[in-house]
């Protein structure tokens, strides 16, 4: 057992800190308001200002079933952390349970997705703003013609600007941040609402009528792909910031789960009614497309700045006035949120530091508590995806999708907890774990399946990709491998791996086909599940009897992975390019049907694969010692060991 390292402070020395000791070195100054203001100030972020009209041209006057569905499933996926999280408040928590539950095998590559999709929302949220001062000021240049991606060098380089904005305010400090973050909040929440009510004055009923296809005019399908890739549940995915930030909260086990609870439902409402009110106003003269044609909405002129645009077209001379303030909030709430989600990202490096999945260099603090290394490498990462993906609307779909990937986590992480620690104290409790844990495992699980092939195979080419991280840095810095086998068979699996996605063709490509002269779909399927399976086998027979464990513990992942891959390729959503006799087309619902039960039998298999990891002993050895920032009189004695003193089971309750 490694022992539990003193706060270092400063910033020159690398802190050796356990599981639960890094956690120490954080300022505990938040409260409930500040921890709700932080979850609302990354929920109502740019994807108001986008989402609608990219609702619209997906779904139709339906995009408003999208809002709510997205909201139930958001809500379901929170309930579930709310239990963990209340239990075990933890700076960059949704990066540390899996690992915690599933080992490090499953934790790296749930954790990896997760950094991932933390890492880019900074850069998107730039990218909001930088496309919407372009809708008031077109002679900038901030967007290249007849589209919404940056420009280079000044729409690129300006969104660099607010990164470096966003740096500056999570450098200085935790304080600093939620309090400015506090007095954005109160202008996110009263701009919105302004524009929903100034927006319905220019209502027409008939935009939901028989004039343009009446209420789902795309079909039903439509109505959920556009939960997943419109950005829809990515407006939602803010919930978490209570979550991420529990371990500097004074109440985490109370303010924490009342904080997700109060910004998902203000937003369920709040979203609603902008949809509501949008799709109402459209002017089709003036967005100058065929009345009742809602996919040529994302093309149109209204695309880089949907509501400013809809505004003047009213006609109403207070709209028009008011679009301006508008332009300014197309600044400040997107800003909002990237200060937010910076400070996300890098506690997600913090976390998987404190994991040990990478180096503990990223624990280094400054002065103020702020994990300083973890920023930097969250600025960095984030700059890249300006490079691969320069539009709001191209990186959407990623984010989503890599974040909702890592909630299925959720409820098997509630279960396996009650399964394993069934006695600790629980200041959220759910009724029903196993319906309420099955139901959030299934609803990130069509969530991911909705975001589409073309989305899917860039998502989990990168996630997989973190294996080559496993193989060369933790399990043999874990004594799971040596250091030689760790290093020759990572760097075989990325060469190979890099070698499938470039003969595949899907990623990195340009357009919404693959690559001309690229495998067909059934030879890359083939490469990719293999690759994966046998990387994970070869894992599985180097390691020694612990580092086996760990890896056995993910075969639940990679089943779900391949299969939902597959089936993305085939269902309704997908591309079928070849139109296989051998494999049919799955359809609308049927194929929802199909991704719901891959779902459900990975729920099963992933709870039964949980095991009792280091971590988890040493949690309960911190809680029992009294030595966890988050220890409580009644937690002491709470753990029910797997094991008796002497080694003999525990009797069953």
């Amino acid at each position: 057992m490694t022992a539990v390292a003193e706060p270092t402070g400063g910033n020159s020395e690398v802190p050796v800190a356990s599981y639960e000791a890094a956690d120490l070195k954080l300022k505990k100054t938040m409260g409930l308001t500040q921890l709700t203001a932080l979850s609302l100030g990354a929920i109502i972020g740019s994807g108001w200002l986008f989402a609608v009209l990219s609702a619209d041209a997906t779904a139709g006057p339906a995009s408003l079933f999208s809002w709510l569905i997205g909201g139930i499933c958001v809500t379901f996926i929170a309930f579930t952390y709310m239990e963990i999280a209340g239990m075990l408040p933890r700076t960059g928590a949704l990066s540390r349970y899996p690992q915690l539950t599933h080992g490090g095998y499953t934790g790296m590559l749930l954790g990896w997705a997760y950094l991932l999709s933390a890492a880019t929302v900074p850069t998107i949220e730039a990218e909001a703003s930088v496309t919407y001062l372009n809708a008031k000021f077109p002679d900038l240049g901030l967007i290249t013609a007849k589209s919404t991606i940056l420009s280079w060098p000044k729409g690129i380089l300006l969104g660099y600007g607010f990164m470096l904005v966003f740096f500056v305010l999570n450098f200085l400090g935790i304080r600093l941040l939620s309090e400015v973050n506090r007095w954005v909040v109160l202008w996110k929440l009263v701009i919105p609402t302004l524009t929903f009510i100034f927006v319905f004055a220019a209502f027409r009923s008939s935009n939901y009528g028989s004039a343009v296809g009446g209420i789902a005019p795309l079909g039903a399908s439509p109505i959920f792909e556009a939960v997943a890739t419109t950005g829809i549940v990515f407006s939602f995915l803010g919930f978490r910031q209570a979550l991420e930030y529990a371990g500097e909260a004074r109440r985490p086990q109370k303010d924490v789960p009342r904080a997700v609870i109060l910004s998902v439902g203000i937003a369920i409402v709040l979203y609603t009614m902008l949809q509501v009110a949008f799709t109402g106003a459209i002017r089709w003269g003036n967005v100058g497309v065929k009345v009742g044609n809602w996919s040529a909405l994302s093309t149109s002129s209204w695309a880089s700045g949907p509501f400013y645009r809809e505004l003047h077209a009213a006609g109403l001379g207070f709209l028009a006035a008011f679009a301006a303030l508008l332009i300014w909030d197309a600044v400040i709430s997107p800003a909002g949120t990237g200060i937010v989600y910076m400070g996300t990202g890098t506690r997600t490096f913090y976390g998987l530091s404190v994991q040990r999945l990478f180096p503990p260099g990223f624990q280094l603090m400054n002065r103020l508590g702020i994990p300083w290394a973890s920023l930097l490498a969250a600025v960095f990462v984030g700059g890249l995806f300006f490079v691969r993906q320069p539009s709001w609307y191209g990186l959407v779909g990623f984010i989503t999708s890599t974040t909702v990937l890592t909630y299925i986590m959720g409820g098997a992480g509630l279960m396996s907890l009650r399964k394993m620690a069934p006695n600790w104290r629980r200041p959220v409790r759910l009724p029903y774990p196993w319906i309420l844990s099955a139901l959030s495992f299934i609803a990130a699980t069509e969530v991911v399946y909705w975001s589409t092939f073309s989305t899917l195979v860039e998502v989990m080419t990168f996630v997989f990709i973190s294996i080559v991280l496993y193989l060369m840095y933790y399990a043999p810095a874990k004594g799971f491998i040596s250091p030689g086998q760790g290093l020759t068979t990572g760097l075989v699996f990325m060469a190979a791996w890099v070698w499938i996605a470039a003969k595949g063709g899907w990623v990195l490509r340009s357009g919404t086909l693959p690559v001309q002269g690229s495998w067909t779909f059934g030879t890359y399927f083939t490469a990719f599940a293999l690759a994966i399976v046998l990387v994970t086998a070869a894992t599985w027979l180097l390691s020694n009897e612990t580092g086996r464990k760990h890896v056995q513990a993910s075969w639940w992942f990679i089943f779900f992975s391949i299969s939902l891959f597959l089936l993305s390729y085939y269902g309704s959503l997908g591309v079928n390019l070849e139109n296989s006799k051998i494999v049919p087309t799955v359809r609308f619902p049927w194929d929802y049907l199909v991704a719901a039960g891959i779902g459900l039998l990975s729920f099963f298999w992933a709870v039964h694969s949980s095991f009792e990891t280091d971590e988890l002993m040493e949690l309960h050895e911190s809680l029992t010692e009294g030595r966890s920032h988050a220890a409580v009189p009644e937690m002491e004695q709470a753990w029910k060991p797997l094991h008796g003193a002497e080694g003999e089971a525990a009797p069953a309750t």
